[in-house]
């Protein structure tokens, strides 16, 4: 796995994206039609949109279905999970994917210095938290306009994506980082720009460390420095172990990793090796709830269905077979609560609403996305292996239909277990 992982990104080459060269003119569009109060370019442009954000689901299902790398798929899911972003409207909606494709993909085998500053100063993230409406008190955009400073970028950067909540920062860092980051923003047309019109002047100190300088330097510089400090080891260690070993992992194990991390840089081709050939991660078995997102995913390989399905499929079926049920089951795609995004612990999925989604959907779609169904009992060998305990293999045995056998064998805790 790991050795694949070190190897170029086929599914990324095989089932392309949405770019942010696409939404790009939609953006702008959008912002004019608004402007111009005309609803009728309004909606067309969310139609555009709408086009867009469709392939960006295709892709991110098929990549899921079809890759061999599953290592590296179930990576970059992590880390769009550790920097969220969801649209705040229609037109929107492909950015997430825009964003895990340009800012996240590239660097699942790299280091997290170089991801950080992808993510941080990629539009999708800027649009998010609002950063683009974040001007220096004393610049000269802020003061002609009256406008204000806006700390949540700041804020999610110290406390989500580096060093983690209750570190040793104070507000007095979220303030002096969100003046540091002032002049990042966006611009429709060109995506990420830097506008020294809104940067706040001077140098702003940030966890005793000073930073000055025009431009982006200081920026890059301050974003260099929270990657290499050891609370964000510690910090995204944890948040590892935790997603792909247990809720509540070995703090063996977490501490292996986190060893990986600093003793490598932030490698983090070397951290995902430290924890997939640990002993540890490999003595837990079925040590997590598999998400909606990852049920279906799973769900979708175990039939056989094939990515060049999901392509084709038109918007409707996408809809009615993937994207309203995993809203259903309590996961809609790309679209989680808040910026420390979807939570972790089985009890958060498996709940009545959440069981009885999963269970309508694994009774009822397969026969609508694989025909002729599998024998039950040849899909549960195929689909458990060694997982499937006596009372599932007696009862898919005795189904009176493949649809309800391998419907069965979806809904099973077995299956709902990885």
């Amino acid at each position: 796995m790991v050795a694949q992982l070190a190897g170029p990104d086929h599914a990324m080459a095989e089932w392309p994206g949405v770019t942010l060269a696409e939404i790009g003119p939609v953006l702008a569009a959008y912002q004019a039609a608004r402007k111009a109060k005309d609803d009728g370019a309004r909606i067309k442009v969310q139609r555009d949109a709408q086009k867009l954000a469709l392939r960006g689901v295709k892709a991110t299902f098929a990549r899921a279905v079809g890759s061999p790398d599953a290592l590296r798929e179930r990576l970059v899911a992590f880390w769009a999970d550790h920097f969220t972003i969801a649209p705040r409207n229609r037109v929107e909606a492909a950015l997430p994917a825009i964003l895990m494709d340009e800012a996240i993909r590239p660097h699942v085998n790299g280091r997290f210095g170089d991801m950080l500053r992808a993510v941080i100063t990629h539009p999708g993230m800027l649009i998010y938290l609002n950063q683009a409406s974040s001007f220096g008190p004393g610049s000269r955009k802020g003061q002609r306009r009256d406008k204000g400073l806006n700390e949540n970028l700041a804020r999610e950067l110290l406390e989500l994506h580096t060093l983690g909540v209750g570190a040793s920062y104070s507000q007095t860092d979220v303030r002096e980082l969100a003046e540091l980051l002032t002049g990042l923003t966006v611009s429709p047309d060109q995506g990420f720009v830097f506008d020294p019109a809104r940067a706040e002047p001077g140098p702003e100190t940030v966890l005793g460390v000073t930073y000055s300088g025009k431009g982006l330097a200081p920026i890059l510089r301050v974003l260099d420095d929270l990657a290499a400090r050891p609370e964000t080891a510690a910090h995204i260690a944890r948040k590892l172990v935790e997603h792909f070993v247990a809720d509540d992992p070995d703090p063996a194990l977490v501490a292996a990793v986190e060893a990986a991390w600093r003793d490598s840089g932030g490698d983090l081709l070397a951290v995902a090796g430290a924890l997939v050939t640990h002993p540890l991660a490999a003595s837990v078995d079925m040590g997590k709830a598999r998400q909606p997102f990852d049920f279906m995913a799973a769900s979708l390989r175990a039939l056989g269905v094939a990515p060049a399905d999901i392509v084709q499929a038109d918007a409707k079926s996408i809809k009615r077979l993937l994207l309203d049920p995993l809203t259903a089951m309590g996961q809609p795609f790309h679209q989680a609560p808040g910026p420390d995004g979807w939570p972790e612990r089985a009890s958060d999925w498996i709940t009545p609403q959440g069981l009885a989604a999963r269970i309508d959907w694994a009774m009822n779609a397969p026969e609508r996305l694989v025909r002729p169904l599998p024998d039950p009992r040849a899909f549960l060998r195929q689909a458990l292996g060694s997982r499937a305990g006596d009372r599932l293999t007696w009862a898919v045995g005795a189904a009176e239909s493949a649809r309800d056998g391998v419907g069965l064998v979806l809904a099973s805790p077995e299956f709902n277990q990885r």
